[in-house]
């Protein structure tokens, strides 16, 4: 790592503003001095590759030497996802269409491609729907997504007419999901968060979440106002309390009053079997942080995502020990050592 490119490159795009109000969310966190924080910022950004927001979500005024350099940082999951990630696949994970067409048989609902229908395909597959969600063809955190009821407009044509003029790249099918991920919040798909990593040939759940919606939000997205929370692998239960970008905890979900630690998510062990399975579809793409939806049936893919985010599982409350998850992924990935 080229440590005094890497600052130059955070102190060319970085907005002062945001800098600035980390040091501020950290002072009032820790306690620190302003000129302090600031300077230690930097000194983690040269020593472990660390942005303001790791700084900040991290908690790594908190932490000694040790304990910072065994952290995924934004520049060592780069380099993580550079290793076992060739970019000539990655079109697959940013597509819509193109991930439903080569992960059909894990998404558990039907779909229709906008880029390639014709009005009478379109008017033939919404009618058969109540409601259709509407999804850019490429997007992240829950943007764009649309929930469209064929009631409010005037026939199927003009739906078909908003859905092109909005440049949707898929509509498919509402999944319904089991009543236990509705007791914890009814107003959207709260999905899992279960991150894969093939090595050895074989596919290993790094961690599993749950996601949760929040405030009336159709979206579960943590920058909609959601919540995550760590899950058992095995049990399926709520380990830990809930988080949120703005770094408040919840023992209980805000909305919906459920106690979440202890609380148990219906066909966990059946969702990591599941992505284990996807992981291995395409072996050029070996780190993969897939969405999942608990029907009443069983587990369904949401979607994969090509980067996927590295905080989940090394907030601070929730690894009271202060271990990250870097000596594991260098571990499976020996390479990465060397990086």
């Amino acid at each position: 790592m080229n440590k005094a490119g890497y600052i130059f490159r955070i102190l060319r795009g970085a907005s002062f503003r945001k800098l600035f109000d980390v040091v501020n969310r950290a002072h009032e966190k820790s306690g620190k001095n302003r000129a302090y924080l600031l300077f230690d910022i930097a000194r983690c950004a040269i020593r472990y590759g660390a942005g303001y927001y790791d700084y900040l979500i991290f908690a790594f005024w908190d932490m000694n030497h040790k304990q910072r350099s065994t952290y995924v940082t934004r520049v060592w999951n780069k380099k993580l996802v550079t290793l076992v990630n060739d970019p000539a696949y990655t079109h697959v994970f940013d597509n819509k269409n193109e991930f439903y067409a080569r992960f059909r048989a894990y998404i558990g609902r039907e779909f229709l491609d906008m880029t390639t229908a014709t009005k009478e395909e379109f008017v033939a597959f919404a009618s058969r729907f109540d409601v259709l969600f509407a999804k850019p063809q490429v997007g992240e955190s829950g943007k764009g997504i649309e929930k469209l009821k064929t009631a409010d407009f005037a026939s199927l044509d003009a739906m078909y007419d908003y859905v092109k003029e909005k440049h949707f790249g898929t509509v498919e099918q509402q999944l319904t999901q089991h009543e236990a991920m509705n007791t914890l919040y009814p107003l959207a798909i709260n999905s899992l968060r279960i991150v894969t990593l093939v090595a050895n040939g074989e596919a290993h759940c790094v961690y599993a979440v749950v996601k949760m919606g929040n405030e009336g939000k159709f979206v579960d997205n943590l920058e909609n106002s959601g919540l995550c929370c760590p899950l058992d692998q095995e049990t399926g239960e709520i380990v830990g309390v809930a988080h949120t970008s703005r770094l408040v905890n919840f023992d209980t979900h805000p909305y919906t009053g459920v106690k979440l630690i202890g609380y148990r998510v219906p066909f966990v062990p059946e969702a990591i079997a599941l992505c284990k399975k996807a992981a291995m579809e395409i072996p050029q793409f070996r780190f993969i942080g897939w969405d999942v939806c608990i029907t009443p049936d069983g587990p369904a893919i949401i979607e994969g995502n090509d980067y996927p985010g590295y905080d989940f599982w090394q907030l601070p409350e929730h690894t009271p020990d202060k271990i990250g998850l870097l000596p594991y992924y260098k571990k499976m990935v020996p390479e990465l050592e060397k990086a």
